[in-house]
Order: C-alpha cells, then sequence, then structure tokens
C-alpha cells in the first residue's frame, strides 16, 4: 500500500506547510488563478486549501482574484450537477461574507457544441474511441475559452488543478516534463501564458478522503455528504470512513455525462439506483442510454443500421471489414433514428418528473432545453433541408403543450401533402430526398430574384446522392475494386471508424 504524505509529520504539520506553500505561490506575482472545479474529491480538497491559505492572509494580501470554474456539459449525473451548482452558489455567499476574492462560476458550451445538437441536430453518432467528438466541445473548449479570456485581460494565469500522479502514469510525466526550474508551476501544454499548479499530485486517494474527514469544509458545505455521493455511487454501497492510512477508502467512483459511452456502462448512476430507493427516477436516464449504446449485445450491428451508408456531406467512403470484404464506412444517425431518440428522450423526462411530482420533491429536471431544441430544429430545417419540420409535433405530443418557436415558411407547392405524395411516388428514400432537396433550392434562389449559381448547387446536392443505396454503392466499389486496394486503411474495429495514413 502507498504510504501517506501525512506519515512523516502527521496531517496537521503537513497542511500547515502546504498553506505556506500555497500562499508563496499565491503572492510570487500578480497574476490571477484558476481553479478547475468538479465537485469531485480532488477538487474540494485543492479549493479547500486555497481557501484556508487565503483565509490565513490579511486583508491587503487578498487582492488578486481566484476563479473557480466548473463546466456543466449539460449532460451530467443530475445528482452530481445539483450538487455542484449549489456548492458554487454557497461559495459565492461564503466568500463574500468572509472578505475573499474568490468568484465561482459555471460555465457551459457554446450552442452548437452541446451534446443533444450534435446528436440529434446533426446525427453524430455516439462518442466513442475512434471518433469521441464530445469531449473537446463539451468541456475543454469552454474551459479554455475561459482562461484565454483570462490571459488577454492580466497577461498570464495560474491554473489550479487537482491532478494527481497516482491517477495516471502518463499524468506523471507530464508534471514532470512540464515543471518550471524553480517553482511549484509548470506549463500547460497546449495554452500559452498559463501555467499550472497541482498543489495535490503526490497525494494519494487515502490522503483525499483522510483531509477531507479531517478538515471541515470552508465555505459550509460537506464534505460528509460528498463521502456519501461516492458512497451511493459504489457498487456495493461502501466506502469505509478513513481513520487512517490502513483503511482503504473508497473514492473509485466516477461522475460523469449520465449519457457516456466511452464506458461499457455507467457503474456509478447504476450504484446510486441500486443503493436508495429515493433515486429510482434517475432510472429511465439508464433506459435511454441502451438507445445509443453500442456496447450491448448486437450492438454494432444496431448501430450501422441505425446510419447512413454516406458520410455527413454526402460522399461515400469504402474501406476493407475484418471479414476482408468491402464495406461502406457508416455516416451518421438517418432521420428516423434521430426522430426516435428525441421522442424516447422527451418521454424519458417526462417519465422522471412524473416521479418526482408523485414523491413530492419539488424537482423538475428538464433534459434537453428549448434553446438546444430550436437549433436541432434549424438544423434540420435548413441545413439538412429535412422541411417536413417534424420536431414540434413531437414535442407536442410528449410535453402536451403547445411549441413555440421560430415560424418557417415554405411555398405552397412544398405544403405537407404535397411533400407526402412525392414521398409515395419514389421508390428509395433517397430518391424522394434529392428530389426534395432539388426543389427547396430551385425555390430559394427563386426567392432571392437570382439564377447566379444555380448550376453549382444542383451539382452539390446531385454529388450527395450518386447512390440511392448502400447495394448500389457496393456494386460499384466491386467494380473499383483494384482501386480501394491501393488505399492504405487502419480500421481501428467495425464500428469505431477508420483511421487514415496522410
Amino acid at each position: 500500500m502507498t504510504q501517506s504524505i501525512f506519515s512523516k509529520n502527521g496531517i496537521s504539520q503537513y497542511v500547515k506547510e502546504k498553506i505556506k506553500e500555497i500562499q508563496a505561490e499565491y503572492l510570487r506575482d500578480n497574476n490571477p488563478w484558476v481553479i478547475g472545479y468538479s465537485g469531485g474529491k480532488d477538487s474540494t480538497v485543492i479549493t479547500q486549501l486555497t481557501w484556508m491559505a487565503l483565509e490565513d492572509l490579511p486583508k491587503s494580501k487578498r487582492k488578486k482574484p481566484v476563479y473557480v470554474i466548473t463546466t456543466d456539459t449539460l449532460v451530467e449525473n443530475p445528482i452530481v450537477a445539483h450538487w455542484v451548482e449549489s456548492s458554487l452558489e454557497t461559495m459565492k455567499v461564503s466568500a463574500k461574507e468572509q472578505s475573499l476574492n474568490i468568484k465561482p462560476y459555471l460555465i457551459k458550451p457554446a450552442l452548437k457544441d452541446r451534446f443533444w445538437v450534435n446528436l440529434l441536430g446533426k446525427g453524430y453518432p455516439a462518442p466513442r474511441r475512434g471518433f469521441r467528438w464530445c469531449t473537446d466541445r463539451l468541456k475543454i473548449k469552454p474551459t479554455n475559452e475561459f482562461i484565454k479570456k483570462a490571459v488577454n485581460k492580466f497577461g498570464e494565469v495560474v491554473l489550479v488543478l487537482g491532478v494527481r500522479s497516482d491517477e495516471s502514469v502518463d499524468r506523471a510525466k507530464n508534471i514532470k516534463k512540464y515543471a518550471v526550474k524553480g517553482s511549484k508551476l509548470s506549463k500547460h501544454t497546449s495554452l500559452i501564458n498559463c501555467f499550472v499548479y497541482s498543489p495535490i499530485s503526490d497525494w494519494s486517494n487515502d490522503d483525499v478522503w483522510l483531509f477531507l474527514k479531517e478538515y471541515k469544509n470552508s465555505w459550509n458545505y460537506s464534505n460528509e455528504n460528498l463521502l456519501n455521493l461516492y458512497q451511493g455511487a459504489t457498487e456495493d454501497n461502501e466506502c469505509p470512513v478513513v481513520v487512517d492510512t490502513s483503511t482503504q477508502s473508497c473514492g473509485s467512483s466516477r461522475f460523469g455525462c449520465w449519457v457516456c459511452t466511452l464506458v461499457t456502462q455507467d457503474k456509478s448512476m447504476k450504484a446510486m439506483i441500486q443503493n436508495d430507493q429515493e433515486k429510482e427516477w434517475m432510472t429511465p436516464l439508464l433506459k435511454f442510454r441502451e438507445e445509443i449504446d453500442f456496447h450491448q449485445e448486437d450492438g454494432m450491428e444496431k448501430d450501422r443500421a441505425d446510419r447512413e451508408f454516406t458520410r455527413m456531406k454526402g460522399q461515400v467512403s469504402f474501406y476493407t471489414n475484418k471479414d476482408k470484404e468491402v464495406d461502406t464506412v457508416p455516416g451518421p444517425y438517418k432521420k428516423i433514428k434521430r426522430l426516435d431518440l428525441l421522442e424516447k428522450l422527451l418521454i424519458a423526462e417526462r417519465q422522471m418528473n412524473l416521479q418526482l411530482t408523485s414523491e413530492k420533491s419539488g424537482d423538475h429536471i428538464k433534459l434537453i432545453n428549448h434553446e438546444e431544441l430550436e437549433e436541432i430544429r434549424r438544423i434540420w430545417i435548413e441545413d439538412k433541408l429535412e422541411i417536413e419540420d417534424e420536431l414540434p409535433a413531437i414535442y407536442e405530443k410528449i410535453r402536451g403543450e403547445p411549441y413555440e418557436g421560430k415560424s418557417y415558411t415554405a411555398a405552397p407547392v412544398l405544403s405537407a401533402a404535397n411533400l407526402e405524395l412525392l414521398e409515395s411516388l419514389c421508390d428509395e428514400n433517397k430518391e424522394y430526398e434529392l428530389t426534395r432537396n432539388l426543389l427547396i433550392k430551385e425555390m430559394r434562389l427563386n426567392a432571392k430574384g437570382v439564377r447566379r449559381g444555380f448550376i453549382n448547387e444542383l451539382e452539390k446536392e446531385l454529388n450527395k446522392f450518386i447512390y440511392f443505396n448502400k447495394s448500389e454503392a457496393l456494386e460499384s466499389a466491386k467494380e473499383r475494386q483494384d482501386i480501394i486496394e491501393t488505399i492504405e486503411l487502419k480500421p481501428i474495429n467495425d464500428y469505431e471508424g477508420l483511421r487514415f495514413d496522410s
């Protein structure tokens, strides 16, 4: 078992020395600090240590701002999201009462980067190892934007993180590799004029829990409740109170986005529901996640069946699969899948809120907000040319209230009745989509009163529909087998996409 960081001189002496270290770093210059706070155990420790350090300084020396930022992906575990938001509110009040220059911020991804906008709107498939589109959009970009703004304003910033070397070998190497000589800081791997301070990099998991047990939360939140949160998310519901270094703490629980398909299952949410009857209202979330999970039995086949055989811009890409057969690289979710997922998401939301109402909790949870619904609708109509505009009807059917959104008008020739007639006359769905799209392009150019560019628009649209179905595409591929074989591809596996050699 790893020796505790506190074993040499005891926890009290160690914390006193750590507070002096933090104070020295804080007073070293005028560069503001940004603490990455997730509400979890590690970020709670670094926030609490910083708070204790500033609290112990004379008021005249507390001038430099400390920003405590949390990125809300808007698809976080609802229990954890509520916990973090309440913590930030409490922090804001306590900082003001104690005259500390600590400024909590809850930041969110830009509308175009949000999970539902990309999954339901654009049709991005559920995130996977070969196409992990979520992390950068939902977490990294919002945080980096905040830091860049601070750099532009102050010149340099110090990012305070609760990273620990024992969590990752690569993390330990990075801490060492980018260390600034003669300082506790290290250079950020990608952000210019941003330095990283990791005050608990050499702490173990047990050290973290021992500190949280021994030292009361600085902003009057509850470390005991944090322990209970982790305990409830542990499969066996056991999370021993750490009384010394011989006691194994829990803390292995991981909280994250409830829609995450980068893991085979959401163990923490499953455990929460299993361990606490009052959290059974979250069950619809687990069921919805199954709709986009490709890890389960036949998941790969279902995932492929739900996706277009063409890529996002209509092109077809081929590769040789694990059976040494030429196949098409799957593209975005089909329209029918996107509509189905939207309906099931709204149903899950309704089921959760009905149960919360029956339990008289007073809580009401929105899994998707109106702003996101409107952006999804815009993408479907304006970008994908799906002028059938089916989102409002699904909303009204499930939520039982009128949908209030932008009014989209189409030419009479593109009325719902005429579109239904057109679809009935087409043998293939792609044939219908092509005809509809060409009519829309024609109408839009007519509305502008110009014909310039029509041929280019026509060619672009026709190039998206070279094949009406996958069979046609594969038949064409067989004829071009000799060309395909010369393309050097590295399949990661059949459902995670491809890696091309440049």
